[in-house]
């Protein structure tokens, strides 16, 4: 490798991870500080009240693992607490409805938070350099402020009742730190340039990084904090939840496509839901279609739905249920649905009587070939922020189905079904893409046609980061606006369901980097702020 590349939505994490490149840290070191940071420009899209995966490639010595440290539910809920709840499903199926939206915000909405243990896992086991230099800089932008960007607004201030899901804003407005944070003394919501400060997280993210470990956070002083909080506020994680939570390694799940070999995460991860689309479409002369053609994106839907179905029958922790992924990816089995997409027929994804969610990532590759593919989230933020504390909790309990034996159901410990899909994409036995997104169901199928747009259409990473996307997770195909609309119409004529995106850049948000002969180039997705940066 000639050179080094990270890309990520949020500039000043992007220039956090590319300073410690040039330091000579490696891919690890750069892939955590650039989280930390994330963590204070995004605050509600990840941090250290959230959970996520990253794929490590380190070909020097030998690693190539998923180091997976999802949010698992608390020790005291139960298959059925919420059985009677329900009150119905989000469109793009990420989540489930429950009266008052009590899944969705406030102390009930949280899973115990892995993130601060996955990080610190990651730079003892890959990384170089010291704990409390790599949280220094997101210690910086709390203390000191940072400017609100376009999408980081746009995002606090959407509006979606559609969705029947609490709005952003009114997660702002939950915690007293919320309100001073992110809100004017006279109540106007912070706006686009203006500076956020955040003093409370820059002094928990200091007294993590003099601790020197993530143990003040799960069995320390944080943890007690935590607990007490919670007990007040009625929610049901405590010091117990916190001092068992621990992350998992596990190999990587491989596909393939077009002779290039797939790399990424296994469930209850969305690696599977990923590389089954890509299988299904291998049955097709894809690059002999038109990119944004009536065939292209019929041919997507019809491929998408067969996977969200299987993805919404199958999907859960595996140590709680059999996820027969193995199967769904075998050529005999997608040779069958790719058969049923020619012959004309339609599936149907079923969903309860009734988006994007809240994420973000990291792709990161360094000089030694070390490679990071990084997905971390809140889920989505639950509004619930201890007070002195700083940082909001996920709010991923909506994430599990209330209703009893099913893949998803509740139960204590179990780890939450998770949208991401941290992927590298080998030719050979060397990386030539790394590439991941933000976007909950959105995920799987941008990751795959990000890929797609690399290996059938012969595109750069630029153009295949920023290509018009469809999506196909409901019985609507999902169009952004650079969707002719003549293809909406003939579509239309066929008596499909279309919903078109006001976006021009919609439906998750990749970031990824190619390599060709040893040169690493970025690009990160025109729908959020971000940047790729390289290092010579």
């Amino acid at each position: 490798m000639t050179n080094a590349t990270i890309v990520a939505p949020q500039p000043e994490a992007a220039e956090a991870g590319a300073e410690i490149l040039e330091r000579g840290g490696n891919a690890i070191d750069a892939a955590l500080a650039c989280a930390f940071v994330q963590g204070v420009a995004d605050p509600q899209m990840a941090g250290i009240g959230g959970f996520g995966s990253m794929q490590v490639y380190m070909p020097g010595k030998g690693v190539h693992e998923i180091l997976e440290f999802y949010a698992r539910a608390p020790l005291a809920a139960t298959e059925t607490m919420w059985e009677d709840k329900l009150v119905g499903q989000s469109r793009d199926g990420f989540g489930f409805i429950l009266e008052n939206n009590i899944s969705d915000i406030g102390y009930l909405a949280v899973c115990t938070p892995g993130s601060l243990k996955g990080y610190e896992t990651a730079l003892r086991d890959y990384g170089t350099f010291d704990w409390a230099d790599i949280i220094a800089p997101a210690v910086d932008y709390a203390r000191n402020g940072i400017l609100i960007r376009p999408h980081m607004h746009w995002y606090w201030a959407k509006d979606q009742s559609s969705d029947q899901y609490a709005n952003t804003i009114d997660k702002l407005k939950f915690s007293k730190t919320g309100r001073e944070v992110y809100f004017h003394e006279d109540g106007r919501l912070r706006n686009v340039g203006e500076i956020l400060r955040n003093p409370d997280m820059a002094n928990t993210l200091e007294r993590i990084a003099k601790s020197g470990s993530a143990d003040i956070f799960y069995h320390g002083e944080i943890a007690r904090q935590i607990a007490d909080d919670f007990k007040q506020s009625g929610g049901l994680i405590g010091l117990d939840d916190l001092a068992a939570y621990d992350i998992t390694k596990t190999d990587p799940i491989w596909g393939e496509y077009r002779g290039h070999r797939i790399a990424t995460s296994p469930p209850p991860g969305s690696g599977f839901p990923m590389l089954e689309l890509l299988h299904i479409l291998e049955h097709f002369d894809i690059s002999g279609m038109k990119h944004g053609s009536h065939d292209h994106v019929l041919t997507l839907f019809e491929a998408m739905k067969r996977m969200t179905i299987d993805k919404d029958t199958y999907m859960g922790d595996p140590a709680y249920i059999d996820v027969p992924f193995e199967k769904l990816l075998t050529p005999e089995y997608t040779a069958r649905l790719a058969a049923s997409i020619r012959s004309g027929e339609r599936a149907s994804v079923e969903r309860l009587a009734m988006s994007q969610r809240d994420t973000t990532h990291i792709s990161v590759i360094d000089k030694d070939g070390n490679a990071v593919s990084m997905t971390h989230t809140l889920g989505s933020p639950s509004g619930a922020i201890t007070d002195g504390l700083g940082f909001m909790y996920n709010g991923t309990m909506g994430r599990f189905d209330p209703r009893p034996g099913r893949a998803a159901s509740i139960a204590p410990g179990k780890r939450r079904a998770s949208s991401a899909a941290p992927t590298i994409v080998f030719q050979g036995e060397k990386p030539r893409m790394v590439i991941g997104a933000p976007g909950g169901s959105y995920i799987a199928p941008t990751v795959a046609q990000g890929i797609m747009n690399v290996i059938d259409f012969d595109m750069s990473i630029s153009e295949a980061v920023s290509a018009p996307r469809v999506i196909g997770v409901s019985n609507k195909i999902d169009i952004c606006n650079r969707i002719r609309r003549s293809v909406e119409k003939s579509l239309r004529s066929e008596g499909y369901d279309i919903a078109r995106s006001p976006q021009s850049y919609a439906f998750a948000a990749l970031h990824a980097i190619s390599v060709d002969n040893g040169i690493s180039k970025g690009a990160a997705d025109p729908q959020r702020d971000g940047v790729a940066i390289s290092i010579d």
